[in-house]
């Protein structure tokens, strides 16, 4: 009977670049500055790498289909490298690669990277493959911020709640983002913005303004994992470490889109992939052992309902949870403390590395200016399409 995987695999180092417009960079430049980072935080020599994941979901033109590109830039020899893709999981897919690989027993030490340059393609939000035709194979029923508006009409429907309270708490996400970014040196946002600007911009898709969606930008980040033994081996001390405790990935089947059953307001893929997460890592009461997230702010709502998704606000109050303070900084358990994809953007292949590397960096306490007081556990969320079609991944990692 499978046992899971916490405790199996800790990170040796994480590297990550700085998000933006990058244009000076190449996608195979950004892999480097990365993996420079990890490899120097891990403390090996690159020949000790054992198999490497490449995460890239959009970027065929930079990247290719293979992962011939990350063998190249990083000159990894020999060893097998794989390409994945799992639309906006696709970096925690890419960590998971790397990280089965280790708790099986396949390889020693493994990598994880995950690059996009989406500001090379000209589009304003995620690029569409066949550029908006029938044969869409990205976003098949209408744009993202259209089908996130509808999303923000179930759930303001479903739970009773005031369009003038739905509005506060959404603009209360990205105010509290927007001010965590400005303490994020790699942030490709970095200034705070007032909630009269964010109430009073441009409407994108009613009732999602400007400042409820995050921006695309181009960014690399990077993991190196190994076992407790291993790094043990290697000199490191194992109080230090932060480890795995559980990272479970969850699917659309049809059941939102083809059945009656589905009230529209929430995620049901977040929903499993959260109690599988919990109990692979032995949480037993989230609210109380949960610390820190990073969650997938793609849309002020997407982060709202994500809370009850995770089972940190009850359904229907997390509207209000934000308002009273919960997920700020200083809040009870604080959400984006980087300032999320409101403030990174999203190149879709690094953006689940890059919410592992906050995580990871709040745990051994290196944050700077934005480190919380007392990390325990830190969680990260990826929902990868739309509501009704998609994948949810959840990690958590913990102290050994």
């Amino acid at each position: 009977m499978a046992s899971g995987i916490k405790d199996k695999v800790v990170i040796l180092g994480m590297g990550c670049t700085e998000f933006g417009e990058r244009w000076n960079m190449s996608s195979d430049m950004l892999m480097v500055e990365a993996f420079g980072e990890a490899l120097s935080d891990a403390g090996i020599e690159k020949n000790m790498i054992g198999a490497a994941w490449l995460g890239s979901a959009l970027d065929d033109v930079n990247v290719g289909n293979s992962a011939i590109p990350l063998a190249t830039a990083l000159r990894l020899q020999n060893i097998p490298v794989t390409r994945v893709e799992n639309m906006c999981a696709t970096g925690t897919e890419a960590l998971r690669g790397a990280v089965y690989a280790v708790a099986a027993g396949a390889v020693d030490i493994a990598m994880a990277l995950g690059v996009e340059k989406l500001k090379d393609t000209g589009f304003g939000g995620l690029p569409i493959r066949t550029k908006g035709t029938v044969n869409d194979l990205w976003m098949p029923y209408g744009s993202a911020p259209g089908t996130f508006a509808q999303l923000a009409g179930a759930y303001q429907a479903e739970h009773s709640i005031k369009a003038e309270d739905l509005k506060r708490g959404m603009a209360h996400v990205s105010w509290k983002s927007h001010q965590n970014g400005a303490l994020s040196p790699k942030a490709h946002l970095r200034k705070p913005v007032d909630m009269d600007t964010i109430v009073n911009a441009p409407m994108i898709a009613d009732p999602l303004g400007l400042y409820d969606c995050c921006g695309v930008s181009d960014g690399a980040a990077c993991a190196i994992v190994t076992t407790p033994e291993i790094a043990r081996s290697l000199g490191k001390a194992l109080d230090e470490l932060v480890a795995v405790k559980a990272l479970q990935i969850c699917t659309s089947h049809g059941w939102e889109s083809q059945y009656g059953e589905w009230d529209g307001a929430s995620v049901r893929n977040t929903q499993v992939a959260a109690s599988r997460a919990y109990r692979e890592a032995g949480i037993k009461d989230p609210r109380d052992d949960i610390s820190v997230t990073e969650v997938h702010d793609c849309f002020s709502i997407t982060e709202l309902v994500t809370m009850e998704d995770l089972g940190l606000s009850d359904a229907g109050r997390a509207v209000f949870d934000y308002l009273d303070g919960r997920y700020d900084h200083d809040g009870a358990i604080p959400a984006q403390v980087d300032g999320g994809l409101k403030c990174f953007g999203h190149p879709v292949g690094a953006s689940g590395l890059r919410m592992a590397y906050e995580v990871y960096t709040q745990l051994l306490g290196r944050a700077g200016q934005r480190q919380l007081r007392k990390v325990n556990f830190g969680l990260t969320h990826n929902l990868g399409g739309q509501p009704s079609n998609s994948v949810s991944s959840v990690s958590i990692f913990g102290k050994l």
